[in-house]
C-alpha cells in the first residue's frame, strides 16, 4: 500500500510538472530581432497562424506517416490539423507524388478561402527522415526566407513539423538553425538591393511556431542564434 501511494504521488507530481511546463495555445513572445526582422515565438498550429505566408516542412511520404505511432497525437499534431483544414489534400498531394518532399524541394499552394489563416502555403521538403540532421534546417530557413521575399510578403510563419512527424530532434538547435538560415537569406537580399539587383519588400516579422511543450526550449535556441548572428 505504501509503495502504491508513493507511486501515485510521484505520478501526480509528474503531471503537475508537465502542466507547469506547458505553454498555452496562442502565447506569443518576441525573442529578439536581427537586421530589423522580429523573431516571434508563437504557440499555434500551421493552419491557424495569422501570417501572410505559412511555411511547413515535411519529410518524404511514408504510408500513414502523420498518423503513425511515432508521430504526435492528433490533438497536438499540427500536420494533422493542416490536413484536416485542407480536407485531406495535404496528404493526397504527397501520396500522389505531386510533392515528393525531397530535401529542399518546394511547392506553393493557395488554400481554399476560409480553410486556414494564411493565404499561401509553402511546403519545403526535408528528404528521407532516416537521414535527417539538424544542420539541414539552416538551408530550410534560408529557402523559406528567400521564397517569402520573392512572393513579396513582409511576414511569414514557419513550422518545422519535426515533432509532428515523430522525429526526436534537438528543439533548440533546430530553431536556432532556422533563424540562422533566415538571416543568411535576408543579408544576401540586402546585398542585392544595395547593388540595385533586387527590389523586394523588407521582411519584418517571422513567426516561429512551436508546440505547447517546446516553446521555451525553442525560444532558448532562437535567442542564442540571434545573439550569435548579431555579433557578425
Amino acid at each position: 500500500m505504501k509503495n502504491f501511494m508513493l507511486s501515485f504521488a510521484a505520478g501526480l507530481l509528474s503531471l503537475t510538472l508537465t502542466a507547469q511546463n506547458t505553454t498555452p495555445v496562442g502565447t506569443s513572445k518576441n525573442w529578439g530581432s536581427v537586421d530589423g526582422i522580429s523573431m516571434i515565438g508563437l504557440v499555434q498550429g500551421p493552419s491557424s497562424a495569422d501570417a501572410q505566408l505559412q511555411v511547413a516542412c515535411v519529410f518524404e511520404y511514408t504510408e500513414n506517416d502523420i498518423h503513425s505511432a511515432q508521430a504526435l497525437p492528433a490533438n497536438l499534431n499540427g500536420l494533422v490539423h493542416l490536413d484536416d483544414a485542407l480536407k485531406g489534400e495535404f496528404t493526397k498531394i504527397r501520396q500522389s507524388g505531386q510533392f515528393k518532399g525531397h530535401s529542399l524541394e518546394t511547392i506553393l499552394i493557395t488554400p481554399p478561402t476560409g480553410s486556414m489563416s494564411a493565404k499561401k502555403l509553402l511546403l519545403i521538403g526535408l528528404g528521407d527522415r532516416n537521414n535527417f540532421t539538424p544542420e539541414l534546417m539552416t538551408s530550410v530557413g534560408e529557402v523559406a526566407a528567400r521564397e517569402a521575399m520573392r512572393l513579396g510578403v513582409t511576414n511569414f510563419a514557419f513550422a518545422s513539423d519535426l515533432k509532428d512527424a515523430g522525429i526526436d530532434s534537438p528543439t533548440a538547435l533546430v530553431a536556432g538553425n532556422v533563424v540562422k538560415g533566415i538571416v543568411l537569406a535576408n543579408r544576401s537580399e540586402t546585398y542585392l538591393k544595395d547593388h540595385q539587383l533586387s527590389h523586394t519588400k523588407k521582411l519584418k516579422k517571422v513567426y516561429l511556431l512551436a508546440g505547447r511543450s517546446f516553446f521555451e526550449v525553442a525560444g532558448g535556441g532562437i535567442q542564442a542564434a540571434i545573439a550569435e548572428v548579431n555579433r557578425k
